[in-house]
């Protein structure tokens, strides 16, 4: 077995049975806390969390650590969202105060989106405990990493409390990002899908040097958590990740639609009640497009025709056609692929509306910055088939396996 720098702390050896726990799985923080936090014990503490950092109990993570006698929390910082949850998204958030604790709050999606010296002064240890949804394009992993380079920086431990990938730990699509689209929507060269857990990733980042100076990094492990395991089988609660990630189908519909949506060319349900696991517009025919996209036979994916009527966003208020995506057989089903088949069908069903022909230019390059490239638009656009960019799309995805099974933490 490979010896890392980074501590990982094994959860067979600290974590003990919590009394009325009907979770199969212990996170990072429950842990942690059986452990009575000594990871943390004599330290300061900044800690980089949001609503889906919480035990067993639903109690806040902050909450947990400014309450426990032995721990000195003395900053929270905020990703996109909010430390409480409390902004939209793409909202730019400012310091503050947190109104319950009375700790300052640094954002780090605002003016800044790296921690400055200025913020981490008189701080020991960060902790990030951050629900992630196992998509490079979600921006929790891009805040993990720049958070671990001010780590690193600044002299400073970092301790990741690890959280299930709800997309498991098997799935791997999509090609690495490419240099000139590194974003905070693809800050890492990783695939879209990239099967690891946020400790796993942070593991990998810092002994793959992805993230120029490697940080003193501990990780957590939760206890019983396997890669095959799909969310519902954790038996933990589900906090929304972000306002349009209400539902753990939410994160595995995520990777279905959210490159598409990013062009603002189809209702992809963000405005709607099944946010991600749809495609609709004012020009489709339902019938005709859910027809044409069975008739594919995706592995594990069917689709059910439907009309809707948006509340905001894309066709708001419009009498909209399309189809619900349905994952049959999750194990089976290719997400990522879903969107480009929808692509292919538009374009074979209303060649005038085909998606490069007639979505924003605007929009192009983050299109691009999610997929990790230029060469998935420029090489579709030619004549809008999926089968152009199959090979691209797949072409780091071994490559990417055999490297990350280095730093599994689970079987």
């Amino acid at each position: 077995m490979k010896l890392f720098n980074s501590i990982i702390i094994s959860a067979i050896l600290l974590a003990l049975p919590v009394a009325g726990s009907s979770q199969n799985i212990k996170t990072g923080l429950e842990v942690l806390k059986a452990s009575n936090f000594k990871a943390l014990e004599g330290k300061r503490v900044g800690l980089i969390t949001n609503p889906t950092g919480f035990d067993n109990n639903l109690k806040s993570t902050i909450d947990v650590l400014h309450e426990a006698k032995n721990v000195e929390l003395v900053a929270l910082f905020g990703p996109e969202h909010g430390v409480r949850g409390d902004v939209h998204a793409g909202d730019k958030i400012e310091n503050m105060t947190d109104a319950k604790t009375g700790l300052p709050v640094f954002s780090l999606y605002g003016k800044t989106r790296k921690a400055t010296p200025e913020m981490l002064k008189g701080i020991d240890v960060l902790v990030y405990d951050i629900q992630d949804i196992g998509s490079r394009s979600f921006t929790y992993i891009s805040t993990m990493g720049l958070a671990m380079e001010a780590a690193a920086e600044n002299n400073i431990e970092f301790v990741v409390l690890d959280r299930p990938n709800p997309l498991g730990g098997e799935k791997i699509e999509g090609n690495l990002t490419e240099d000139g689209f590194i974003s905070f929507v693809s800050q890492f060269k990783i695939p879209y899908i990239y099967g690891l857990t946020c400790g796993e990733l942070a593991v990998m980042l810092n002994e793959e040097n992805m993230l120029g100076k490697k940080c003193k990094l501990t990780v957590v492990q939760m206890e019983g958590w396997k890669r095959d395991m799909t969310f519902e089988e954790t038996g933990l609660q589900w906090v929304p990740s972000s306002p349009h990630i209400p539902q753990p189908i939410s994160a595995i519909a995520y990777p279905i639609s959210g490159i598409l949506g990013e062009l603002g060319y189809m209702s992809i349900g963000v405005g709607y009640t099944i946010p991600f696991q749809m495609f609709a517009a004012e020009w489709v025919e339902a019938e005709k497009l859910a027809e044409r996209l069975n008739s594919y036979n995706l592995p594990g994916i069917a689709f059910r025709p439907m009309h809707l009527k948006p509340f905001y966003a894309v066709g708001v208020g419009k009498n909209l056609q399309g189809v619900q995506v349905h994952v049959m057989n999750y194990k089976k089903a290719a997400l990522s692929d879903v969107q480009f088949w929808v692509m292919q069908a538009v374009a074979e069903l209303w060649p005038e509306k085909a998606v490069f022909a007639n979505a924003n230019e605007g929009r192009y390059r983050m299109f691009d910055q999610v997929s990790g490239s230029d060469q998935i638009r420029i090489k579709f656009s030619q004549r809008h088939k999926f089968e152009d960019i199959k090979n691209y799309w797949y072409k780091d995805v071994e490559s990417f396996r055999k490297l990350s099974k280095r730093y599994y933490l689970y079987k």
